[in-house]
């Protein structure tokens, strides 16, 4: 199974020193995710500052781009790689299009299809480049006049519920999964939805790596916690028998605490379950669980509540454990 990684950095040049240690352990694929940065814009740089990595967005967000502009940029990002550019895309929810990008979240399976199919056309070319739906694009006179790198340009497809993984099984070259994604998850609610058409699968987890397993879970703890206190998750957690914790982060927070420092009311059982931490040893065992369930898993340093100190020794561990692992 191969071991990618979301690379962390106080700065985009930390960010892509990062992802060059990542590359010099063997790590597949360096991830760039959308919320504080641009995604696009840092894996640019992680593209520019090496040389044999993977890099894909982890996620970009898909409605806040227009699709053409997209596909351009991932033109762009995979002329700049060299063809190692992995183009990951998300819904986002709907809070997020609406509020902070002010674009229509209606019909987020047939939008993200629609987009799919535009980026597609426009990777194709041709004249006119024309598609209807619940996103549509009349395009006529217009030529990209620059080869690409490659004739065709991955596209994974975050996905939680059962619609958008069955999209993903249909249109998608690959998958990304939520932040906190369970063995148990990918083999009971994932695999049977995606089926047999071969895709490449990237679970995600939140890695903590320490000689000390008691300091490891904690590190990761907040991550928990943060997602605990979310109404939209409480269900989940119900599920595997976190029902009074979820109910405790929740008060917690409407009470004032941020959501990123609930790590305290995680008990190390919930931290084993949704995140791999511990010692070395831990986590190779838990990376194992994977193994026939995803092709890889984007592992992501905690750093919920954590100072810059504290993430740098955290990813310091997990790229240790790439090494090891390659």
């Amino acid at each position: 199974m191969r071991l990618d990684v979301q690379p962390w950095g106080a700065t985009i040049g930390e960010v892509v020193e990062a992802a060059r240690a990542a590359e010099s352990a063997g790590a597949g694929v360096a991830w760039t995710p959308e919320l504080h940065r641009s995604a696009p814009v840092v894996a640019a740089a992680i593209a520019a500052g090496t040389s044999t990595i993977g890099v894909g967005t982890g996620i970009a967000l898909a409605f806040a781009r227009s699709a053409m502009l997209t596909a351009l940029t991932a033109a762009d990002l995979d002329e700049l790689s060299g063809g190692r550019f992995r183009l990951g895309l998300g819904t986002g929810v709907s809070r997020l299009n609406q509020d902070w990008h002010g674009v229509e979240f209606a019909k987020p399976v047939a939008r993200m299809r629609d987009s799919v199919a535009i980026i597609r056309a426009v990777e194709a070319g041709g004249d006119p480049i024309v598609h209807e739906g619940v996103r549509s694009i009349a395009v006529r006179g217009w030529r990209r006049p620059y080869p690409a790198a490659r004739p065709r340009i991955p596209i994974y497809l975050a996905a939680v519920g059962p619609a958008m993984l069955r999209l993903t099984a249909q249109i998608a070259d690959g998958w990304l999964s939520h932040e906190l994604c369970p063995p148990s998850t990918l083999r009971d609610q994932v695999r049977p939805v995606l089926g047999s058409r071969k895709i490449d699968i990237v679970a995600s987890a939140c890695c903590s790596v320490d000689a000390d397993a008691g300091a490891a879970r904690r590190r990761a703890a907040n991550v928990v916690g943060f997602y605990a206190s979310v109404r939209s998750y409480a269900d989940m957690f119900a599920a595997a028998g976190f029902a009074e914790v979820t109910a405790m982060a929740g008060a917690a927070l409407r009470a004032g605490r941020p959501a990123d420092s609930l790590g305290d009311l995680i008990p190390d059982e919930m931290v084993d379950a949704y995140a791999v931490a511990g010692t070395p040893a831990e986590c190779v065992a838990r990376l194992k669980q994977y193994d026939g369930l995803a092709d890889g898993i984007k592992l992501s340093p905690p750093s919920y509540g954590l100072d810059a100190d504290e993430v740098r020794a955290a990813q310091h561990g997990l790229l240790e454990l790439v090494g090891s692992h390659s």
